[in-house]
């Protein structure tokens, strides 16, 4: 979670770290939080959602965001998230996990024992899961939670405009 955990609106976002459309809705999503994360008013709740048979290193990119909470805590998982969509366009693989998390202040060897386990699998599984059950086909899927609990889907990469008119009008259902 990113943000104040008790704000009135929640976003929770399913995303695939290999997605180019998630890397350009993860921008997006930093936006919304420059605007109305940093006085509580939203939250945003990352949850993963490799699209595995179309995205062969989504899986892993996965796991090496979980280790990176694990060893960082929430700042690396955020800093690892951000640094793998930043650098996407690389080809994503195993080393350069591996190279992100050292280069965020992470010990690579424990980074490489933590990712090469299947700690996680069961937690990313969960998530994929959930993904769908909340009508999630593709990536990103994300869901907005208003204190009242009624809840929006926001369709897919939209634009910062249509973002936040839907924060807008969760943030007036109180």
């Amino acid at each position: 979670v990113l943000g104040d955990p008790s704000a009135p609106v929640k976003i929770i976002e399913y995303s695939d770290l290999e997605c180019p459309f998630c890397s350009r809705f993860h921008e997006t999503m930093k936006q919304a939080m420059d605007e109305f994360g940093k006085d509580g008013r939203i939250a945003w709740v990352y949850r993963h959602f490799p699209l595995e048979q179309i995205h062969q290193s989504a899986r892993a990119g996965a796991i090496g965001a979980e280790c990176a909470n694990q060893l960082g805590g929430t700042q690396a998982f955020w800093g690892f998230v951000d640094t793998v969509f930043t650098r996407q366009e690389e080809g994503l693989s195993s080393a350069l996990f591996s190279e992100i998390a050292s280069g965020i202040g992470l010990d690579r060897n424990a980074f490489s024992a933590c990712a090469s386990s299947n700690e996680y699998d069961a937690r990313i599984n969960a998530d994929m899961e959930n993904a769908v059950a909340s009508g999630g086909r593709g990536t990103p899927h994300s869901i907005i939670i208003a204190a009242d609990g009624s809840k929006q889907v926001v369709p897919g990469a939209v634009p910062y405009a249509t973002l936040k008119s839907q924060i807008e009008q969760a943030l007036k259902v109180q």
